[in-house]
């Protein structure tokens, strides 16, 4: 069932983003060397546990070391992706001045594109967060997962499409960004011309990918080709799967809230706030699995905060709780079966018309929009929203 929070005054929701600025402001005045060692650690720990990951599948000689070298490069890869590719991209790490980590120059072990994904994902995801039509990220332009979303027969195969998305999250992820960057970049700004044109962007970070991980890699181990071809596979696979896990537990649950661009029209900042708020899961679990989400764990603290080193977001989320029940306002976490569950609840759901979405969903309505979404549009520099 979903969970209704307090609705807040003028007044109080002002209040409650004032009271997460200076949560802001606390934080980000201790960043420093403590966040500069943890990055690197986790950096020496990705390149180390490739090596080592590599090193078994291609030396294998029985399946115990074959399997724990996929697993170990499975862990690499996930590491590369969450805790590294998708904070350095965001600019947690800028200020250290260290190439490895820098915003602007990083590219990560993935087929998509990096700055495509910055384009759809820093811009258009975080700037309007579930807003039906305008954050591409919200259902990947085929799956419905709102009222707010006109049902159509196609949708009734959402949940299969779902399991093969799952399985191949990469692809979905680097497909899904130069179509975003195409549509949403105005004409005039565009460096490339043409949907061709970012659509070889693509392609071409794909190839070298599948260059590295189908051809290089196996043809080293010569006659061990297909050993290794198997283990680069599933390690992907596995990486492919527990990212989309991770991602849609953070964005699609019961109670994540959506949002029509009206509703967003002169949105204040705490009203913006509140918008992250409502539109967010989060995940409970140990330092480990945080680690290995990205602390995407932490995907309401990520979404108020997408510039705060996310390691940083384990000592926000108490402080945020706290204003949470002092503002009567719901905090959306739990364990990550929970959360899984009523992920696949909503997209099986929304696979019907209206009228059998809400009696899967328990509510006599459907999941409502919120009376006020909030945003305020995050500015960002003209040459971060053109693909270069």
């Amino acid at each position: 069932m979903k969970t209704i929070s307090k609705k807040l005054s003028k007044e109080e929701t002002e209040a409650f983003g004032a009271e997460l600025e200076a949560i802001r402001t606390d934080v980000m005045a201790k960043i420093g060397q403590e966040d500069a060692d943890h990055i690197r650690r986790v950096h020496r720990a990705y390149r180390y546990t490739e090596i080592l990951g590599r090193g078994l599948i291609h030396f294998s000689f029985e399946p115990i070391t074959f399997t724990v070298g996929t697993l170990l490069l499975a862990g690499s890869k996930i590491l590369n992706n969450m805790e590294i590719g998708h904070n350095v991209m965001h600019g947690q790490y800028d200020w250290m001045n260290d190439p490895r980590f820098n915003s602007r120059t990083f590219e990560w072990d993935i087929v998509s594109d990096s700055k495509q994904w910055k384009f759809y994902h820093n811009y258009m995801h975080h700037t309007f967060t579930n807003v039906v039509g305008k954050d591409h990220d919200y259902g990947y332009h085929f799956t419905r997962l709102s009222e707010e979303q006109k049902w159509k027969p196609a949708h009734i195969f959402q949940s299969i499409a779902n399991v093969f998305l799952a399985f191949n999250f990469q692809w979905g992820v680097g497909g899904h960004g130069y179509k975003v960057e195409y549509m949403e970049i105005p004409k005039k700004q565009r460096k490339k011309k043409s949907l061709k044109e970012y659509r070889d962007v693509f392609f071409k970070k794909a190839e070298l990918q599948l260059v590295k991980d189908y051809l290089f890699f196996p043809l080293l181990a010569g006659l061990n080709f297909p050993k290794v071809f198997l283990g680069n596979f599933i390690a992907n696979m596995i990486r492919n799967l527990w990212t989309y896990s991770i991602i849609f537990c953070g964005h699609f649950t019961e109670n994540a809230e959506t949002f029509t661009p009206e509703q967003i029209e002169g949105e204040t900042k705490g009203e913006w706030y509140i918008r992250q708020l409502k539109g967010s899961s989060n995940l409970s679990g140990g330092n480990f699995f945080y680690l290995m989400t990205g602390h995407l764990s932490h995907q309401i603290e990520h979404h108020m905060y997408p510039d705060v080193p996310a390691k940083r977001y384990r000592e926000i989320a108490p402080k945020l709780q706290e204003l949470c029940e002092k503002y009567g306002q719901h905090y959306n976490t739990g364990g990550f079966i929970k959360q899984f569950a009523s992920v696949w609840k909503r997209i099986f759901a929304y696979s019907f018309p209206d009228r059998i979405a809400r009696k899967i969903m328990g509510t006599a309505e459907g999941i409502q929009l919120s009376a006020k979404p909030q945003i305020t549009i995050v500015e960002a520099k003209s040459e971060e929203l053109v693909s270069v």
